[in-house]
């Protein structure tokens, strides 16, 4: 497993995070859509926030069980704590300092997240 780092736009949020499987998903729902968000889903000891805490805000919606954790200062949202994975990290790939291009992409389709959540949540997050 390698670590990999990335941040915010201005830098001030910082994290690094260790990827096991070179997998992500790009969500079509509507908060995922907007962002251009590619989903990493990985396991809480797998993250680690190296810097920015002060800075990051938080945005819920619907359930509000997800965090959406965005930089007060740049706006970017490099990672949050998904509705699907409890107490894992789905961090945005294309926060990543390596960017996305390494990663194997696939869709999913969140419009439709109750009917197709337990596809991603059967496999165990890395």
């Amino acid at each position: 497993m390698t670590w990999y780092e990335g941040g915010c736009h201005c830098g001030k949020v910082r994290f690094k995070v260790r990827i096991a499987k070179a997998e992500a998903l790009e969500c079509n729902c509507s908060i995922c859509s907007k962002k251009g968000f590619i989903n990493l889903i990985t396991d809480a000891e797998n993250f680690v926030l190296l810097a920015g805490e002060e800075h990051l805000s938080t945005y819920r919606f619907n359930t509000e069980k997800a965090e959406h954790r965005f930089c007060k200062t740049c706006g970017i949202h490099p990672f949050s704590r998904p509705r699907s994975h409890p107490g894992s990290f789905d961090v945005n790939a294309r926060c990543l300092d390596a960017g996305p291009s390494f990663l194997t992409i696939e869709p999913f389709d969140g419009q439709n997240w109750e009917a197709n959540v337990a596809a991603i949540t059967a496999d165990s997050s890395g």
